[in-house]
C-alpha cells in the first residue's frame, strides 16, 4: 500500500497547520517554482536550523572529544582529541565536495534509490537563491541552511567510530578510513533513509500498478519502504556502532587487555563531555524537524525526558548489580538514552519516550558489562554496546512509540497533496524497522570490513608495541595532553 510506503520521516506534516502566507491566501501550490519557494521561507525556521547546526557541531567538538578523551588513559588523551577534531575538519570538506550530492540528489546516478549522483558536487548549483524542502507542503529553507545542518551529522558520525579502538590506531590511516567510510557507507545510508523528492513534488514521481502497489518513486530505498528515522538511529548510531565493532575486531585488542587496569583518566572530562552532548542533542533531534512548530517541541521534550530516564535507569541497574551507582554509569546511561530516542524523538509522546529511556539502559548495560566480557572483544569505549545496540532499541522502539494509539505522532501520507495523516499499523511498521536495521548492519558492516582490511594491508592501522606502550600522544603527535 502506498500510504505505508511513503511515510513521513519528520512527522512535520502536522506543521501544515502553520502554513505560509502564500499557502493561506491561495491554497497549496503544487511543484512551486524557485520564485514561489522564496516566498515560502520563514526566518524563524532558518534561524532555528542554523542554531541547531551549531549545537550539533558542539556535540563533536568539544563534547564527544572530551567524553571520549576522559575515558582513555592520560597518555592517549591528546590523540583522541586530535582524532575527533580532524575527523570533523575532513568530514566537512568531504561533505561539500561530494557528500551532499551523494546523499541528497537522485539525478544521473545508476542506482537512484541507493545513492545520489554528482550533479551538486562541490556544491555546484547551490546558492543563496536555491531552496530545500521541509516536511510540510509549501515550507522551504535556504538550501545552504540544509547543507550546513546535514554536514554536522556527517562530521560526528565517523568521529563516534574511533571510540571502539581508541588507544591503538594510527592517525593518518584513520583519516583515510574516514574519507572512504563516509563515501561508501555514510552517504549511501543517509540517501536510502532520508532522501525524497519533497512534499510538493513526491506525488508526481510516484508510479503505481493497477492493484495500487508501488512501482517507483523519487526517494531512497528505506524511505520508500516506509522506514521511520527522525534524526539518525540508523544513519548515525547503528551505522557508526557496527563499524566500530568491525574495527575493534580487525585491529585487535589493546596490549594488556584483560590483564592490566585501564581506568578512565578523567571522569570530570567525561561528565563535561556527556553534559555538552545532552545540550547539543536538542539541535540534533529537534533540529531534524527542519521547522519551528509543535513537532519541534515534541522532539525537544522527548529528548530531554528519555535521556533523564535512561541515566536514572542505568544508575538503578548499577546499584542493584554493584551496590553503588557510578558517575561513569550515569553518563553512559544518558548517552544510551540520547541514542535510543534519536530515531523516535519526533514520533513518540513524552511518557513513551520515558519508557524507551528506562528500557534501553538495562539492555545496553548487559552488552557493556556481560556480553563484551564473555565474547572478549575490546570495544574500548563501548561504541557498539551503546550506539549500535541503543540505536537498534530505538529504531525498533520507534514502531511502537509512533503509534497514535499510544499518543504517538503517526505519519503523513505524502502521496496526497496536500499530505494527509496515514493509517498506522504497528506490526507492519515494526517489520519495516527490522528491515532497515538489518540493511544498515549489513551495508556498514560489510563496507567497514573491506576498508579496514585494505587500509591495514596497504598502510597498517596499528602502531608498534613500543608506540602503544609509550602512548599515542607522544608517538603520533609529539605532544602531551598534560605537562606537569
Amino acid at each position: 500500500m502506498i500510504r505505508k510506503l511513503i511515510s513521513g520521516v519528520g512527522m512535520a506534516g502536522a506543521s501544515m497547520l502553520t502554513a505560509t502566507a502564500a499557502f493561506a491566501q491561495d491554497g497549496p501550490i503544487k511543484a512551486p517554482t524557485v520564485e514561489q519557494m522564496a516566498g515560502m521561507v520563514d526566518k524563524g525556521d532558518t534561524s532555528w536550523m542554523l542554531v541547531s547546526s551549531v549545537l550539533v557541531l558542539m556535540m563533536s567538538i568539544p563534547a564527544l572529544a572530551l567524553f571520549y578523551g576522559g575515558l582513555v588513559r592520560s597518555k592517549n588523551m591528546l590523540s583522541v582529541l586530535m582524532q575527533v577534531f580532524m575527523i570533523v575538519s575532513i568530514a566537512a570538506l568531504v561533505w561539500v565536495g561530494w557528500g551532499y550530492t551523494m546523499a541528497f540528489t537522485s539525478t544521473n546516478t545508476p542506482w537512484p534509490t541507493l545513492v545520489g549522483g554528482f550533479d551538486k558536487a562541490f556544491l555546484k548549483g547551490v546558492s543563496a537563491s536555491t531552496y530545500a524542502a521541509t516536511f510540510s507542503n509549501n515550507v522551504y529553507l535556504p538550501e545552504f541552511a540544509f547543507v550546513i545542518f546535514q554536514m554536522t551529522f556527517a562530521c560526528i558520525t565517523p568521529a563516534l567510530i574511533v571510540g571502539a579502538f581508541a588507544e591503538r590506531v594510527k592517525f593518518w590511516p584513520l583519516m583515510l578510513f574516514t574519507v572512504l567510510w563516509l563515501t561508501f557507507a555514510y552517504f549511501p545510508i543517509a540517501h536510502m533513509v532520508w532522501y525524497w523528492a519533497g512534499p510538493d513534488f513526491l506525488i508526481d514521481t510516484v508510479k503505481t500498478a493497477a492493484d495500487g502497489s508501488l512501482i517507483s518513486q523519487d526517494a531512497g530505498l528505506l524511505w520508500g519502504m516506509g522506514a521511520l528515522d527522525f534524526a539518525g538511529g540508523t544513519v548515525v548510531h547503528i551505522n557508526a556502532g557496527i563499524a566500530g565493532l568491525v574495527g575493534c575486531l580487525m585491529i585487535g585488542k589493546r596490549l594488556g587487555f584483560g590483564k592490566e587496569a585501564t581506568p578512565p583518566h578523567s571522569l570530570t572530562m567525561t561528565m563535561i563531555g556527556a553534559s555538552l552532548l545532552w545540550v547539543g542533542w536538542f539541535g540534533f533531534n529537534a533540529g531534524s524537524n527542519l521547522e519551528v512548530n509543535g513537532v519541534t517541541a515534541v522532539a525537544f521534550i522527548n529528548t530531554f525526558v528519555a535521556t533523564a530516564a535512561a541515566a536514572l535507569s542505568w544508575s538503578l541497574v548499577e546499584q542493584a548489580h554493584h551496590g553503588k551507582p557510578s558517575m561513569l554509569g550515569a553518563a553512559t546511561g544518558a548517552v544510551a538514552g540520547l541514542v535510543a530516542i534519536t530515531p523516535a524523538s519526533g514520533f513518540a509522546a513524552p511518557m513513551t519516550a520515558i519508557a524507551l529511556g528506562l528500557v534501553v539502559s538495562p539492555i545496553c548495560y548487559l552488552f557493556v558489562s556481560t556480553v563484551k566480557n564473555k565474547l572478549k572483544y575490546d570495544d574500548t569505549l563501548d561504541v557498539f554496546g551503546v550506539h549500535c545496540i541503543g540505536g537498534i532499541v530505538g529504531a525498533l522502539g520507534t514502531a511502537i512509540v509512533a503509534d497514535p494509539a499510544l499518543g504517538g505522532q503517526g505519519f503523513f501520507d505524502y502521496t496526497k497533496f496536500p499530505a494527509v495523516p496515514g493509517e498506522y499499523d504497528m506490526a507492519a511498521q515494526l517489520i519495516t524497522q527490522i528491515k532497515a536495521v538489518g540493511l544498515t548492519l549489513l551495508w556498514s558492516g560489510g563496507v567497514s570490513a573491506v576498508l579496514f582490511f585494505a587500509i591495514d594491508k596497504i598502510f597498517g592501522l596499528r602502531p608498534s608495541e613500543d608506540a602503544e606502550r609509550e602512548g599515542l600522544d607522544l608517538n603520533e603527535h609529539g605532544e602531551r595532553a598534560y605537562n606537569m
